[in-house]
């Protein structure tokens, strides 16, 4: 049993923080901007809360993070009564957050300052991912902090993997966004196209599933974007957020990615359609508005 801190009760990081608590058997103190989610999580798991991330972190080995945007992150670690202020010597830092590969570096080098370890480690797989606790991790690192922070991580997740030196997490999750951009777009140009043609879709999907062009989004959202529902995942306001990070970083590195700022663009058609809270999935909703 270790002693625990996680800062940032989301959608995501409830019932992480939950699995860390119950699977994991740790000894967990939660911090949140809104006090009122902290207790409620305290009182549905048993652990304790802090009125700071300072606070969160002081005494604790391993200290996770899951909030926002870059700016968020640096608010709750690096500010006046960020988690690293309260942090000892030896203690591990651990972000989940989607964020930058910049700014899990500067993570590291206040990190290393203070004689903490850092890792960063984004998910991948959703709400029902975290509440399951199957998560998809990609840490970025040096390898005897990874193996520290593992079998914690392993509290929430299916799939942990190094993928490099600090940062590299990041730039991995930016991949994943990458590809998961370009295949629901295809896929919602295959049910646009399908309807246009007067074609039954499960009849279709019940085939092409089975082929080449199967995947988890189709698997699981082909049913729910036919009948124009949008309301199963991942939002498109924080999808665009995901997005402008791997667009920056492309710049940066000089990468080409027209499919992707094709897709950005798509999404902001969607937001102006009203859809900011609706899920991914929502690029089918432009087609046929």
């Amino acid at each position: 049993m270790a002693k625990v801190a996680f800062i940032g009760l989301g959608v995501m990081g409830y019932p992480m923080a939950g699995h860390l608590k119950t699977k994991g058997g740790h000894e967990v103190t939660v911090y949140n901007r809104t006090a009122a989610k902290a207790e409620k999580w305290a009182a549905a798991f048993g652990g304790r809360t802090a009125p700071t991330p300072a606070e969160a972190a002081a005494d604790a080995d391993f200290v996770f993070t899951c909030v926002g945007n870059d700016d968020d992150l640096r608010s709750v670690t690096i500010g006046e009564n960020g988690a690293l202020a309260g942090m000892k010597a030896g203690a591990i830092l651990i972000d989940n957050t989607t964020a930058s590969a910049e700014v899990a570096r500067e993570l590291h080098a206040a990190a290393t300052a203070k004689g903490c370890g850092f890792i960063d480690a984004p998910v991948s797989g959703g709400q029902a991912g975290a509440e399951n606790g199957v998560l998809t991790v990609m840490c970025g690192g040096d390898e005897a902090t990874f193996d520290k922070a593992k079998p914690l991580i392993d509290a929430y997740a299916r799939m942990v993997g190094l993928m490099g030196p600090v940062g590299a997490g990041q730039l991995t999750k930016m991949i994943n966004q990458i590809c998961i951009a370009g295949l629901v777009q295809g896929l919602a140009e295959g049910i646009h196209f399908g309807k246009k043609a007067g074609l039954d879709i499960e009849k279709v999907v019940e085939v092409i599933s089975k082929g080449a062009a199967g995947s988890w989004q189709m698997e699981n959202r082909h049913k729910t974007m036919n009948e124009g529902r949008y309301d199963f995942g991942f939002a498109v306001d924080w999808m665009r957020k995901d997005l402008d990070i791997v667009l920056t970083e492309a710049r940066r590195n000089g990468a080409s990615l027209p499919v992707t700022a094709l897709v950005d663009q798509f999404y902001g058609e969607v937001q102006k359609l009203g859809g900011n809270r609706w899920d991914t999935s929502s690029l089918l909703a432009r087609l046929e508005k």
